[in-house]
């Protein structure tokens, strides 16, 4: 397993661990200083702005773009909606193209509004994710499905396990190609018994493209926005990790954490350092 101890280089910060509180520009020059070697935007932060000039600003710092968050939800209730989703998805692509993201991270959605019906929601899932991988393949930017914890299937995303993304991954590219994958979030994928078989498949079929960590905490006030900072938690962090680079993954481990009122009340250059330290201690 990697050595992380003085090589932050081999790290990204998720920009959303930040909160929000900064404009794009000086959160990159924050990553950039704290010493980490990539950094994941989010597309609230490029509103307004140019893509062209957001990738030119992470280039000047030395960074590169290990994933660029998120997709909007794919299942709607009526077809026009439905187009809506994944043309606006398709825009989104292709300001991944322009930032060189490593993928295109797709938390794809849960149930429409109104609606009860899951496989629905999957069969939407699936064959929006099949539109909008025709257009990947043409910017030449890679899809990650990202399943979530079960606990937001309703109304988040309606894959809730690996081995759930990695079969939609084998019918829409049969061929394994590379063009999609799936992002592991210890988050929402830490409880599962088949996690590490699933992590090894991924492995095999060249499908690991993005790795992000924090913590679960005990107790959880709220299950979307209090995560835990690395080594706060419960989460066998360094096991998982040893099982994604035994299955072939070396890119950068991301740092993603929401906390409402921990983290995202503190200056950034204060939780910057933390996850620096954590990462080279508890990771």
């Amino acid at each position: 397993m990697r050595p992380l101890a003085g090589r932050l280089d081999l790290c990204s910060i998720n920009t959303a661990t930040l909160g929000y509180q900064a404009p794009i520009e000086e959160t990159i020059e924050a990553a950039a200083r704290a010493g980490f070697g990539a950094i994941a935007p989010w597309r609230r932060e490029l509103e307004g702005r140019s893509a062209a000039h957001v990738a030119r600003r992470i280039r000047e710092a030395g960074l590169e773009v290990s994933g660029y968050c998120r997709s909007t939800y794919i299942p709607a209730a009526d077809q026009a909606a439905f187009e809506a989703n994944i043309a606006d998805n398709r825009r989104a692509v292709d300001q991944a193209a322009e930032l060189r993201a490593a993928c295109f991270v797709m938390v794809v959605g849960g149930l429409p509004e109104g609606s009860k019906d899951l496989a629905g929601a999957r069969a939407q899932v699936l064959e929006g994710t099949g539109l909008l991988l025709e257009h990947a393949r043409a910017a030449g930017v890679p899809l990650a499905l990202e399943p979530l914890h079960p606990m937001y299937c309703a109304d988040r995303a309606c894959l809730s396990t690996l081995e759930q993304a990695l079969d939609f991954c084998d019918i829409l590219d049969p061929g394994r190609n590379g063009t999609i994958g799936v992002a592991v979030d210890v988050y929402h994928v830490w409880w599962d018994p088949r996690l590490e078989g699933q992590i090894a498949r991924a492995g095999r079929d060249h499908r690991l493209l993005a790795f992000h960590v924090c913590d679960w905490l005990v107790p959880t006030r709220d299950l979307l926005l209090d995560r835990g900072m690395m080594g706060d938690g419960v989460v066998d962090l360094p096991r998982i990790r040893e099982w994604m680079e035994q299955a072939g993954y070396a890119a950068r481990v991301e740092v993603e954490i929401f906390s409402q009122d921990n983290w995202w009340k503190r200056a950034p250059a204060q939780t910057l350092a933390v996850c620096a330290e954590r990462l080279q201690s508890v990771c």
